[in-house]
This record gives C-alpha cells, sequence and structure tokens, in this order.
C-alpha cells in the first residue's frame, strides 16, 4: 500500500525537477560554467552506472565477472570506432550473451 504514494511522489518530483529546467532563465543558461556542468555530470553518472553495473559483486565485494567484462569491452570498441548509440548496446549485449552462452 505504501508504494504507490512513492511513486506518485517520484513522478510528480520528477516532472517538477524537468520543469525547473525548462524555467530556468536564459541568463543562467548562458553561464559558462553551468554548461560546463550540464555537459559532464550525465557523462560522469553514465561511467559510474557502467562501473557499478560491471563491477556488482555479493555484498560489500566487487566481483569480476568475464562476461560483462567482454560486453563492456565490445562497447568501449564500438564507441572507439564511433558506432551509433544502439549499435553500441546491441554488440554488447550479443557479446555478453555470447560470453554466458559458452561458459564465461
Amino acid at each position: 500500500m505504501t508504494l504507490w504514494p512513492v511513486l506518485i511522489a517520484t513522478a510528480v518530483g520528477c516532472y517538477l525537477l524537468k520543469y525547473a529546467g525548462m524555467a530556468a532563465p536564459r541568463r543562467l543558461l548562458d553561464n559558462p560554467w553551468l554548461r560546463r556542468f550540464a555537459i559532464a555530470v550525465p557523462v560522469a553518472l553514465l561511467a559510474a552506472l557502467i562501473a557499478v553495473e560491471a563491477l556488482r559483486g555479493q555484498g560489500q565485494a566487487l566481483a569480476w565477472d568475464t562476461a560483462r567484462m567482454a560486453g563492456v569491452g565490445a562497447a568501449v570498441l564500438a564507441l572507439i570506432l564511433r558506432a551509433p548509440f544502439l549499435v553500441v548496446v546491441v554488440a554488447a549485449a550479443v557479446v555478453t550473451a555470447g560470453s554466458r552462452a559458452l561458459g564465461f
């Protein structure tokens, strides 16, 4: 029963955060420091999410999962080759699935 209030509060919070970004004054958005920050934050968050998922383990310990790391390697290679984002994701998924199928 407590799931719905949390879900609704999260949805409203996301909407208000999005609205705050759209309602920001233009002079604030033209600030070079804020522009650099807005470019750097998504990259840092995505890198952190990739690291957490790639090295997820049991409890407090990090675990090396060969199949996941092969998928990350395939994604990095696709990025180096300047592949489109969808190709990067599919390459990582295919290599990870193939590695798991082969028993890695």
